[in-house]
């Protein structure tokens, strides 16, 4: 073959191999939206620990794998316009932080996959038909936050054991909150201690709130979980500070901002195993078919710090127990 002809069949068979390569459709890259009713800077740990699991289980950011965050700043007014936003561009999976943003997903779409990153009482409120089969387009992970609170109240009581009465602030329009007062109230029973339930529907009324706590000399706090709590906790920790009351929260982020324990599901834990749900939805499980899974890992984290400012010897029976100390 001459020359001339022989660089004509290789550049031709260069540009088919080309057309070939290009022409071979390229592959989607899934893209989860992570939904938030909380501030970023409350909730950055949560999101970091998804992002974990999804690094753990091969997913890297860029490549084979699109993450977006959204937070609304604790203005739940906000939520439906972020999900329909991430609707809109047809999210593979939406991650929800909490029974709010989990309301607004469930309102916004019936057909994009749901994975609770923490929900209190997804039966209760409705989210899903059954822990066991859910139904829909919704699964992921529950606190049973309602069912913990008699062992919050026992954990403070056995670090304060003077305590006759504590003030319990929760949000009477959250459906978890009645089971969760009910609970607490058969333990106030055994350990002899009086409850003042305290109303805060709204997070800037905390003030209202503190108010009537040291009003009805209230001798320890107990939290229980609502999402706009958090934006308020560095100002509880700081009432229970100057009050000297032993207080107890749902979660460690109060305790970072000064709260003296907190004893719950863990966060971290529930939204890295977030994350194995959205791998099997994204290798193709239905979210009606994967069960709503329950908390397997609790923890406990004490504030050495405020124990040593309000007077407290933390007993060795509950230093035994604590996943976590911050001095």
């Amino acid at each position: 073959m001459k020359r001339p002809l022989r660089l004509i069949v290789i550049a031709s068979a260069l540009a088919l191999a080309s057309f070939s390569v290009s022409a071979q459709p390229q592959q989607k890259v899934p893209r989860i939206a992570v939904v938030f009713a909380a501030a970023g800077t409350v909730v950055q740990g949560r999101f970091e620990a998804f992002r974990q699991g999804m690094r753990e289980l091969g997913y890297v950011e860029g490549k084979n794998i699109v993450i977006e965050g959204r937070y609304a700043d604790n203005q739940a007014d906000r939520l439906p316009a972020l999900i329909a936003e991430f609707a809109r561009l047809k999210v593979d999976v939406i991650v929800t932080g909490g029974s709010a943003s989990t309301r607004a997903a469930k309102e916004a779409t019936s057909t994009i996959p749901i994975v609770m990153g923490r929900d209190a009482d997804p039966v209760g409120t409705g989210i899903v038909a059954s822990l066991a089969r859910p139904g829909g387009n919704i699964t992921g992970l529950s606190t049973i936050a309602p069912q913990i609170a008699g062992k919050q109240l026992a954990l403070l009581k056995e670090i304060a054991p003077g305590l006759s009465r504590v003030a319990v602030i929760a949000n009477s329009t959250q459906s978890a909150t009645a089971q969760s007062l009910k609970e607490a109230e058969r333990a106030a029973a055994k350990l002899r201690v009086r409850l003042q339930p305290l109303d805060l529907r709204n997070p800037q009324d905390v003030e209202t709130v503190l108010e009537a706590a040291r009003e009805g000399r209230a001798q320890g706090l107990l939290v229980v979980t609502s999402f706009g709590f958090l934006s308020q906790r560095t100002r509880i920790a700081e009432f229970s500070m100057k009050n000297r009351l032993p207080s107890m929260y749902p979660t460690v982020e109060y305790v970072e901002a000064g709260g003296l324990m907190a004893y719950g599901a863990s966060t971290a834990d529930g939204f890295r195993r977030a994350a194995i749900y959205v791998d099997k939805i994204l290798k193709g499980a239905r979210p009606a078919d994967l069960p709503v899974e329950q908390p397997t890992k609790f923890e406990l984290v004490i504030n050495m710090k405020t124990a040593k400012a309000l007077g407290l010897t933390i007993p060795p029976s509950v230093m035994l127990q604590a996943d976590r100390v911050i001095e």
